[in-house]
This record gives structure tokens, C-alpha cells and sequence, in this order.
């Protein structure tokens, strides 16, 4: 029964992260290492498809071996918390105009802590 939950969740996981290929601010990698967690746990066939793909595949590795994110992803993901705050300073009232504020200040600081890939 196990198995049968985290391959499901790996294909929910991997549906979530194809959508984000066509939504710019859906993040693609984090969902698919999200996948290749799952399918580790259900699936080893899938999870190798996932390793040896050439655009995802280097990012999950590097994230599982080092906690690693790259230059790039820093800098897209970064963009991405600068567009929701000043999204929700523009539409919501304050003071929950400061919580998208927050969270891309906790986000950034986290995510800018881990190594380069």
C-alpha cells in the first residue's frame, strides 16, 4: 500500500512540475525532485528516468548530494519572490500585504544558505 501512495504521488508530483514548464512562476525542479523522492520509494524504473534526464536530471542529483541549488535557479527563484511581494503590496491591504514580503525574505535567505550547483 505503500508503494502504491508514493506513486502516486511521484505522478502528482511529476504532473505538478510538467505544469510548471508553461506557468512562469510554478517551480518545475523542486516538484520533480519531489518525483524522483517518490518513485525512489516506488518505482526505480522511473526514478532512473528522472536521473538520466539531461535537464532535470543534474539538479536532482546535485540536490541530493549536496543540498545543492544552482546559480540560476537562485536567480529565477529569486525574481519570482520579488514578483509575488510586490504583487501582494499592490493588491493586498496591509498588514497581509507584509506576509508575501516575509515569505520571499525566509525563502531567499534559505534558499541563497545552500551551495551552488
Amino acid at each position: 500500500m505503500k508503494r502504491v501512495a508514493y506513486f502516486a504521488g511521484g505522478l502528482s508530483a511529476l504532473a505538478i512540475g510538467g505544469i510548471g514548464v508553461l506557468l512562469p512562476l510554478l517551480p518545475t525542479v523542486p516538484f520533480m525532485i519531489l518525483a524522483a523522492f517518490c518513485f525512489a520509494r516506488s518505482s526505480p524504473a522511473f526514478e532512473r528516468r528522472l536521473l538520466d534526464h539531461p535537464g532535470l536530471g543534474p539538479h536532482i542529483r546535485a540536490w541530493r548530494t549536496r543540498g545543492a541549488i544552482s546559480r540560476l535557479g537562485k536567480w529565477g527563484a529569486s525574481s519570482a519572490f520579488a514578483i509575488s511581494a510586490v504583487g501582494g503590496v499592490l493588491l493586498l491591504k496591509m498588514p497581509l500585504a507584509l506576509i508575501p514580503i516575509g515569505i520571499a525574505i525566509v525563502g531567499s535567505l534559505w534558499m541563497w544558505s545552500r551551495p551552488d550547483a
